[in-house]
């Protein structure tokens, strides 16, 4: 219940944003203000101007609630997101993935299942780094405030760090990352390396890699920390065709070559261990066939299924749908909605 009163205050606030409302607070014009620094940056290095630009690009895609933004200026992607950086004035996931080769092109298709949170679609082009399209579970950026204001710069500014935290995405260059929970295992020692988190090494692989085998040499760089919350693996795949799952044990980081995702372990088993899940075979299955990767997402979606996302990495669009409404889809590019 405190979940919904949060999501209905944030529906209702993007509403009154988006309609000028005598009582919401506006920023300054840009015009007065386009390349000051913006006042206690933290992680988010933004100028006034770009701030102004990311608030005023929220939206509210639909009434899951899905939000949408933009979000425009740099940002340190390995710095931890703690809870005062979040509070500025200014967990098993049970996910599918597959990707599969067809005659419209190369997809990559997700079903996020987990708690009835808001979530937010971001598009970011970083000054260091490739353009991307990402899903992010806002709740993950919210925390427990009950209710968000969107009235408010602190609220504003606390949605605008959903850039880095993405739970799956695409870049310019047409790779794709997601996660999905795992069975738990232990995680290597951080043997010096620079630690992150799970969300982050996504918004890494987006902004840094082309390519598989540069989404994992990237990834060996750093040790992951998990924060307490689920086991998760990564399903991997660029405009090659060619894809991977990366999952980590107490000896380190593993690559599996395979084409779907579910909630099993990958490392050490055979195809016939992997058939025995349900979702797994039943994606199994149905990529040979002509069934749409929206069709299979929903042969393998659940109760808790939050979004499911097609990517097309070659055409750099994709096809969101929301708490399984099927025929409600949202069209995305990496530019805009279409």
């Amino acid at each position: 219940m405190r979940l919904r009163r949060t999501a209905a205050a944030l529906a209702s606030a993007v509403l009154a944003l988006s309609a000028c409302a005598p009582s919401v607070q506006q920023p300054p014009a840009p015009a007065q203000q386009a390349d000051r620094p913006a006042k206690a940056a933290g992680l988010l290095k933004q100028t006034a101007e770009q701030m102004t630009r990311t608030w005023k690009s929220l939206r509210q895609l639909d009434d899951m609630p899905m939000y949408e933004m933009t979000y425009h200026g740099g940002y340190d992607a390995e710095a931890p997101l703690s809870p005062d950086e979040l509070a500025r004035d200014q967990d098993g996931w049970a996910c599918s993935l597959f990707v599969r080769k067809t005659a419209k092109g190369l997809e990559y298709g997700r079903n996020f299942d987990w708690n009835p949170n808001p979530a937010m679609v971001v598009r970011a082009d970083p000054p260091d780094g490739y353009a991307s399209l990402s899903v992010v579970d806002v709740f993950y950026v919210l925390g427990d405030r009950d209710p968000a204001d969107l009235t408010l710069p602190s609220d504003r500014r606390r949605l605008a760090h959903a850039v880095l935290a993405p739970f799956d995405g695409m870049n310019e260059k047409g790779l794709a990352i997601g996660l999905a929970s795992t069975p738990t295992v232990e995680l290597p020692p951080a043997a010096g390396k620079p630690t992150v988190s799970d969300l982050r090494i996504i918004r890494l692989v987006l902004d840094r890699a082309a390519t598989v085998d540069e989404a994992v040499a990237l990834m060996r760089r750093y040790t992951l920390d998990f924060g307490g919350g689920p086991q998760v693996h990564y399903l991997i795949a660029d405009r090659t065709g060619r894809s991977v799952v990366v999952e980590y044990d107490k000896g380190g980081l593993n690559v599996v070559e395979d084409k779907i995702l579910t909630n099993i372990t990958m490392i050490g088993t055979q195809q016939s261990d992997r058939l025995a899940d349900r979702r797994y075979r039943t994606l199994a299955e149905g990529l040979p066939t002509g069934a749409s990767g929206m069709e299979l997402l929903g042969r393998v979606a659940q109760g808790h299924t939050r979004w499911s996302i097609v990517y097309d990495l070659e055409r750099l669009t994709a096809d969101l749908v929301t708490i399984m409404r099927w025929e409600r889809v949202h069209k995305l590019t990496l530019a805009g909605a279409t």
